[in-house]
């Protein structure tokens, strides 16, 4: 009896041993892992993701690789403005339709991108490719300061826009830019306040960035 409840024992045991097992081959594991780490997108979208594009291998895989491909090979840093694009200059500063006389100056390309799809700036822009930040090391020589006062210098600029985000670090960049460039004749500009403390441009709606845009004032 004992001999047997000890084989019953581990028969039980062995039953409760879990069953290890792979769902997808390593491949596709891979690549909804790497969508995993795309903003917006966690491990539950970035399967559902996946397996849309393996159901619609021809009207959705397909043409999403070939776009990845090209700009993979064609993606450059605009050389006047910091902008990501296939070209250089990228199509804001090559675009003869932009008010060369007005100047807005952002922490980041999604800035850029945000501000442009409200389509109320007429002018160009300047990314600065990030923000001081004494926590995180970040200094002037740092960011796109130096290329930004340079352009200014070379002239054809009446009005500079200072659209730094709403927080601490984007103030103070704000307010160092600003002396910077205050012995140039022009007229410095920042958005409005109405921002939201601590918003991003890149999260706010066209609504609120235009009217940003229309409520924005001299730096004082």
């Amino acid at each position: 009896m004992i001999r047997m409840a000890r084989c019953c024992g581990r028969l039980r045991r062995r039953k409760a041993t879990p069953y290890l097992f792979c769902m997808a081959s390593p491949e596709i594991d891979a690549l909804t892992q790497a969508l995993a780490k795309l903003p917006g997108l966690g491990p539950r979208s970035a399967r559902r993701a996946v397996l849309h594009l393996l159901k619609k291998r021809e009207a959705a895989l397909g043409p999403l690789l070939n776009a990845l491909m090209a700009v993979e090979e064609n993606l450059a840093t605009c050389s006047i403005c910091g902008n990501v694009d296939t070209t250089d200059p990228c199509g804001v500063c090559s675009d003869q339709r932009r008010d060369p006389r007005a100047l807005c100056v952002v922490e980041e390309v999604a800035d850029l991108w945000a501000l442009d799809r409200s389509r109320l700036f007429p002018g160009r822009f300047h990314v600065l490719g990030g923000r001081l930040s004494a926590l995180e090391g970040v200094r002037p020589e740092d960011l796109a300061i130096d290329s930004l006062v340079r352009r200014i210098a070379d002239g054809g600029i009446d009005e500079v826009v200072l659209a730094m985000n709403a927080t601490l670090e984007g103030q103070t960049t704000a307010h160092y830019i600003a002396e910077r460039i205050e012995r140039f004749p022009i007229r410095i500009t920042q958005l409005a306040h109405g921002l939201p403390v601590g918003g991003e441009l890149d999260y706010l709606d066209e609504g609120t960035l235009a009217q940003a845009l229309r409520a924005r004032r001299p730096v004082s």
